[in-house]
């Protein structure tokens, strides 16, 4: 019995399968007797060449699907190494992002704080010098001390005695002041006499925060009212020769009370409070 396939419509059998016939078709001939002795060479040779075709096929056939599989198999692998090196680089390059952002981000936190910090100290200096400033202003105005006159000197000295002076005795001091020089409060104060004194001519009186009082005479002009307070050092008149006066100068005493009587020695005074004198 032959084994045969259908080609079906337009369609070639392929070599095999015509192999395959031929094959089956020598074997049921052969069977039955109907090949003759003269057509066994030829069966013969046609039998011993068949098999060749068919196994030349075979190889030619598994030669070539080894091969696409190797080729199949190569592409997979380089896909995969292709993968494996896309991640890798992927992954590094995050890391490299990551690394980055991190180091951005301690270097805004450190300006940020090294910002602060600066702002803190600026801030704390500033106040210092504030507090600095204000603790002077507060020293000046309540315990610092000046002479009246700058760069001067006592020409006459406390309790110096002669005819001038109804009281028979110098009741301040005299400082050497050309006509016109300018004549400060030695300390902070109100005053509470400033006209006309007699024989002080154009006098000062001020009282102190101390409760201590001064009185400055003979000027030539004055720079304050009554009741104005006045700062360490402040004009408050200029120098001159008014009043029972000899000549130009500044008339200096200083007080425990506001009424003629209560002087103290001047130079003592100025000295205690730091006035070099």
């Amino acid at each position: 019995m032959a084994f045969t396939r259908p080609t079906g419509k337009h369609r070639r059998p392929s070599r095999i399968s015509r192999t395959t016939a031929s094959a089956a078709g020598v074997a049921a001939l052969t069977t039955t007797g109907v090949i003759s002795g003269l057509a066994a060479p030829a069966f013969a040779a046609e039998a011993a060449s068949a098999p060749e075709h068919k196994t030349t096929g075979l190889t030619q056939s598994i030669s070539i699907g080894d091969s696409l599989a190797d080729e199949i198999d190569a592409q997979a692998a380089a896909q995969k190494q292709a993968a494996l090196e896309a991640a890798a680089k992927a992954k590094a390059e995050a890391a490299a992002k990551a690394k980055a952002e991190e180091a951005k981000r301690k270097a805004a936190e450190a300006k940020r704080k090294a910002e602060a910090a600066a702002k803190a100290k600026a801030k704390e200096e500033r106040e210092a010098k504030e507090r600095a400033a204000r603790e002077a202003e507060r020293k000046r105005l309540m315990g610092s001390y000046v002479a009246p006159v700058d760069g001067s000197y006592v020409s006459t000295g406390y309790q110096t005695g002669g005819a001038m002076w109804s009281s028979g005795s110098h009741t301040g001091v005299d400082f050497h002041a050309a006509s016109g020089t300018e004549v400060q409060a030695v300390a902070a104060g109100t005053v509470v006499e400033a006209g006309w004194g007699g024989a002080y001519g154009n006098n000062v009186v001020i009282r102190h925060n101390d409760g201590t009082y001064t009185q400055y005479g003979h000027m030539s002009s004055l720079s304050v009212t009554v009741g104005q307070a006045v700062t360490p050092g402040q004009q408050i008149g200029l120098s001159g020769s008014t009043g029972n006066s000899s000549g130009p100068h500044l008339h200096f005493e200083a007080r425990t009370g506001a009424d003629y009587g209560s002087d103290i020695d001047p130079v003592a005074y100025l000295r205690s409070h730091g006035v070099s004198v």
